[in-house]
């Protein structure tokens, strides 16, 4: 269930090839809801090629993604048609991914099964590395984030990104007691403490952004509703999701998810170089 549970709530939900432009009509979906959400939080722009607001991939690019899960973000890049290395400690992701990348004009696609301790890639490898909800799992940050620089071209820049504590600090008295146990969420970060961590590995960090007021509200919802996750099918969910695109929808939408982004969100995320 937590894996699944992960599969939706990630900082980024894995898209379809070109992402909605406009809310999903009609019964809401809260992934599709969800996907479009983080759209406007700067995921996944098809006009600049941004993965994230600031960090654009070309077909020049040799792109890494450490903890790859579902693919999405390296099918955005895919079909950008950079060369995609992705690495994840599950086999089963890992040949999921290969697959979603074989329908992309991506000039090659490079696939390790991996702890990542360390990461089987020569230094100065790629010139983009994507990290995301990776770092809370992981036994050393530091040690993983060294990994990370070493295989990163000088000039490289670095999309990183972990739960934020507020989100966090939410879900602690309702969430299933695994949730916060090995193999999930073994920390939580601070947002000096995730500056700290990139900055100390050796990154400049260009940008630190958060967004995700939605998902963290449909998490405190789920683990009240006690459904199960095949089937998230209950008032309190239902209900969260068409207030939201509601919310989107109105006049002043865009403003109000701004403001409540700031005070409670899903992720943090970091753009950051290599010098």
């Amino acid at each position: 269930m937590l894996s699944l549970l992960k599969k939706l709530t990630a900082a980024t939900p894995a898209p379809a090839p070109t992402a909605p432009a406009e809310p999903p009509a009609g019964k809401v979906d809260p992934y599709m809801l969800g996907l479009y959400d983080a759209k406007l939080s700067g995921w996944f722009n098809q006009e600049t090629n941004e993965l994230f607001k600031g960090f654009v991939v070309s077909a020049d690019d040799t792109l890494l993604d450490v903890g790859c899960g579902d693919g999405g973000n390296v099918h955005f890049c895919g079909m950008r048609g950079a060369k995609i290395i992705i690495a994840d400690i599950d086999a089963a992701k890992v040949e999921a991914t290969r697959q979603r990348l074989s329908d992309t004009p991506a000039r090659d696609v490079e696939c390790h099964v991996t702890d990542c301790n360390p990461l089987p890639i020569a230094d100065a490898t790629a010139s983009r590395v994507v990290s995301t909800e990776v770092i809370e799992h992981v036994d050393d940050p530091a040690q993983f984030l060294a990994e990370l620089v070493r295989v990163g071209k000088p000039g490289a820049l670095y999309l990183l990104s972990v739960p934020h504590p507020s989100s966090e600090d939410l879900q602690k008295d309702l969430a299933a007691p695994e949730y916060f146990q090995k193999p999930n969420h073994i920390r939580i970060l601070s947002e000096a403490q995730f500056k700290a961590l990139v900055s100390e590995a050796g990154l400049e960090i260009i940008s630190h952004s958060q967004y995700g007021f939605y998902w963290s509200m449909w998490m405190l919802l789920f683990w009240e509703a006690k459904v199960d996750f095949s089937d998230p099918d209950h008032p309190l969910l239902n209900h969260w999701a068409e207030t939201w695109q509601a919310v989107l929808d109105s006049p002043r939408g865009a403003q109000i998810k701004q403001a409540l982004d700031a005070v409670v969100a899903k992720s943090q995320v970091i753009i950051a170089r290599k010098p």
